[in-house]
């Protein structure tokens, strides 16, 4: 291994402007991807008390640690995505071995960072912070710059899998497994968005790059109100808070999202039918949490055997609801851009 020689050079455009904001985003973005893949029991995933045989907890710290230049060069750019992308897969990689471990978070994460870097560098002081009003913006702008996306994004994309080995239903016309899709792609100049929207009927992160980062947002929203609530809990409990809440918000935002949404990376590993058996078995465990009240207000210790037991049922079944996760690393980076601490 030798994670000086990535090939970590990026020649996006970019501006002059405040390095700690960028160190900022990139900080964020870190601390979203550790404290997702430190959530437990986060079902079917990997976490700090489960290992997969070939991908474990170590190899998600290696590659949330690993990227950091990479997220502090989208905060300074406004263009590259792909080459962004692939360059975050290679730094991945270089710093363990455990495969795939964050393409999907990779794919929110880059544009979300433009985003915030733009966002960010318009007259803003320390301590630097997303007002709530602005988490809409920072979706639009993401957006934006995902809809910019040109051909050259697209063949940087396709090379990312060649490092990354994720599995994907690949687009029958630009099949991942054919030496000639990114000549195709250039002779036809598919741009990179372009490309989300074919996927976007069967992918939850297509989905959100064409429809706007919605869920990304829905993230963000439940764990911060959850960290709100959990606040206010505290404030009135005659008793010391056992925790800082945040390994609970995460747990509570990953059974809600799971339940609304069927898990693309489930379908694709299995078929529909396994996808929906995971998000209504999810539904089911959330309604129970959510049936208490006053002082038993989501209480987590209550519901911990019902999920500790769905988490041995998907790690036994080696059902992984990783695309959710991926969705969970964007709406914790957006909280934290939002101020949020524990």
């Amino acid at each position: 291994m030798n994670p000086t020689n990535t090939g970590f050079a990026c020649p996006v455009s970019g501006w002059a402007e405040n390095p700690q904001i960028s160190s900022f985003i990139a900080r964020c973005a870190q601390l979203a991807m550790l404290l997702e893949v430190s959530a437990s029991p986060k079902p079917g995933n990997v976490d700090r008390e489960h290992n997969y045989p070939d991908t474990c907890f170590e190899h998600f710290v290696a590659s949330s640690v690993s990227v950091y230049p990479v997220i502090e060069q989208a905060a300074r750019s406004r263009s590259g995505i792909g080459m962004l992308i692939r360059s975050a897969v290679c730094e991945s990689s270089a710093w363990q071995n455990g495969g795939n471990t964050h393409f999907g978070a990779f794919l929110l994460l880059i544009p979300l960072s433009m985003a915030a870097g733009e966002l960010l560098n318009s007259s803003r002081i320390v301590p630097y912070k997303l007002l709530p009003e602005e988490f809409e913006v920072l979706a639009a702008n993401a957006h934006a710059f995902v809809r910019a996306t040109n051909c050259e994004d697209a063949v940087e994309f396709y090379r990312a899998f060649e490092v990354a080995g994720v599995r994907v239903n690949s687009v029958d016309e630009f099949s991942l497994e054919d030496s000639d899709s990114t000549a195709k792609l250039r002779a036809q100049e598919v741009t990179l968005y372009e490309l989300m929207e074919i996927a976007r009927g069967y992918d939850l992160i297509a989905n959100e790059w064409t429809s706007g980062f919605g869920r990304c947002l829905e993230g963000a929203k439940i764990i911060t109100g959850f960290m709100q609530a959990q606040t206010q809990k505290a404030e009135t409990s005659v008793s010391n808070c056992s925790g800082t809440g945040i390994n609970e918000a995460i747990v509570y935002t990953f059974l809600k999202l799971l339940s609304r949404h069927r898990d693309t990376f489930i379908e694709t590993k299995f078929d529909k039918a396994t996808a929906e058996y995971v998000s209504s078995r999810a539904g089911e465990i959330l309604s129970t949490w959510e049936t208490f009240s006053g002082s038993k207000a989501r209480d987590f210790a209550a519901l911990l055997p019902a999920v500790q037991e769905f988490d041995s049922e998907l790690l036994r079944k080696r059902i992984n609801p990783g695309s959710t996760a991926d969705i969970i690393i964007a709406g914790l980076f957006i909280a934290l851009l939002g101020g949020l601490r524990f």
